[in-house]
């Protein structure tokens, strides 16, 4: 998608002004101009796609998964013994094997492994879900691994998978930004999880503060309380018209035009976003199914209310900062969290299929590493009763837009620890989810800084078996 590669879509006004100096270029003039005057409009993909749209459940902190969805009756024989390993350490001192505290069990007609955590969700979907047990990432820290989940990249300065996505397909809602982040609060690495970076401005994530009920606080200063609807179209008019004149001589400067465009942006998302945002139509069924009254139930009946009007791509953080960092108190701490986010995903999901979006939604669940099969010994003493961060092995699971369900795929080693067969880094789930939204992942590009960029680097396949 950048200068001379296919799926040249979006325009810059410098690659704009270097076609019209051809006769030919001409020709698709009125085209051009409305993708550089637009940068948000519709876009055809590669081919045709699986999915339309991308949710994402995303488990801050790093969810055991060993505790959750990959099932190891040789940890728990071991439990108290040690393990077979020269150094279980990632983050902090381990000592023996930590035995899973909860019951699992196999569901759905697939015969898929999980724990008591989410059973919910387990005895509704198992037989749609696919389960990646092979994932592993670069390090064992918060702020990398999150960027590397969200961005592809562990350094600040690439722009997040939605905004790609939101580039290369634009919305189908232009009265609603293509590319939604709810968190309620703030999670690792903060706003780098949804950011731009080199991408044009308009590209990045919009972010709503869950922890605020009241429709009109979810995105701050969307309204304006002193100036009427019309007052604020002269007002916004007025501004483009210094704007551009601003522009003229800084043509070249993807920013001003994102500028710009953000404020029409924000200009027409007043009716259309909280009309998306205010839950109370939705039937008190609908509402009770999510669990709307937690932070987490109605962050994802948005979300399924989201999609339904259009937007691309929704992330929504579960907790802020790191909830599922289970360095102690592991049972208490996951069985809270189990209630806290097993209805509402079982509930997503159930919606999402009856309503027939499933089938063009792809759904993402899972957090930036895993934890380790080993305790972790707490600084200073005490009683050893959590997990340290696992880089080396842990898993995601997926369902609808395309995804194989009641699927297991790849595997760790008997005790959870190393992701040993079908290893599945998260370059190659990026490469996936792209490949499944309609775009080769080595052609969806970037022109920045002498050089074409891509969301998965020079890394990533398609995980081809997880594709129905």
């Amino acid at each position: 998608m950048s200068s001379g590669k296919a799926h040249q879509t979006y325009v810059s006004r410098r690659e704009l002004l270097g076609t019209m100096g051809t006769g030919l270029g001409l020709l698709a003039l009125p085209e051009l101009v409305d993708a550089a005057a637009n940068p948000l409009a519709v876009k055809a993909p590669h081919y045709q796609p699986s999915a339309k749209h991308i949710i994402h459940v995303y488990l801050n902190g790093g969810p055991s998964q060993i505790d959750t969805w990959d099932y190891k009756p040789e940890l728990n024989k071991r439990g108290g013994q040690a393990l077979p390993f020269r150094n279980l350490a990632t983050e902090r001192e381990t000592g023996v094997a930590l035995a899973s505290p909860f019951k699992f069990k196999q569901y759905g007609n697939s015969g898929l492994w999980c724990s008591e955590i989410f059973d919910k969700t387990a005895s509704a979907h198992a037989d749609k879900i696919c389960v990646i047990k092979s994932m592993y990432a670069n390090t064992p820290n918060h702020e990398q691994s999150m960027r590397l989940m969200n961005t592809g990249d562990e350094r600040q300065s690439r722009p997040s998978y939605g905004s790609w996505l939101t580039y290369g397909l634009g919305t189908e809602n232009q009265n609603l930004p293509g590319y939604v982040a709810m968190c309620p609060g703030l999670p690792v690495a903060d706003s780098s999880n949804w950011r731009s970076s080199f991408l044009p401005g308009i590209f990045q994530g919009t972010y709503l503060d869950t922890r605020k009920v009241k429709v009109d606080e979810l995105i701050a200063n969307i309204k304006n309380s002193r100036l009427d609807h019309d007052s604020q179209r002269q007002q916004l008019d007025l501004l483009a018209i210094l704007n551009r004149e601003h522009q003229k001589p800084r043509w070249e400067d993807a920013n001003l035009e994102a500028r710009i465009q953000s404020f029409e942006l924000a200009y027409r998302m007043q009716m259309e976003a909280t009309d998306a945002f205010d839950i109370s139509s939705e039937t008190q069924a609908t509402q009770d199914l999510y669990n709307a009254g937690s932070v987490h139930g109605r962050q994802l009946l948005i979300a399924r209310r989201l999609i339904e009007r259009g937007v691309r791509v929704v992330q929504c953080f579960h907790g802020d900062v790191q909830p599922w960092d289970t360095h102690g108190g592991l049972d208490a701490a996951m069985r809270g969290l189990g209630k806290q986010a097993d209805q509402p995903i079982a509930a997503l999901l159930t919606d999402l299929e009856q309503r027939g979006l499933l089938q063009e939604t792809l759904v993402i669940c899972g957090g930036e590493f895993g934890r380790t099969p080993a305790v972790e010994i707490p600084i200073g003493g005490g009683n050893p009763t959590g997990r340290d961060h696992n880089h080396h092995g842990f898993t995601i699971w997926l369902a609808g837009g395309g995804i194989k369900g009641g699927y297991s795929y790849g595997n760790t080693d008997e005790f959870g620890y190393r992701a040993i067969e079908k290893r599945t880094h998260v370059h190659d789930l990026h490469a996936t989810m792209l490949h499944l939204m309609g775009f080769d992942h080595e052609k969806l590009t970037y022109r920045h800084a002498g050089r074409d960029f891509r969301l998965t680097d020079v890394a990533g396949h398609v995980i081809s078996d997880i594709i129905a």
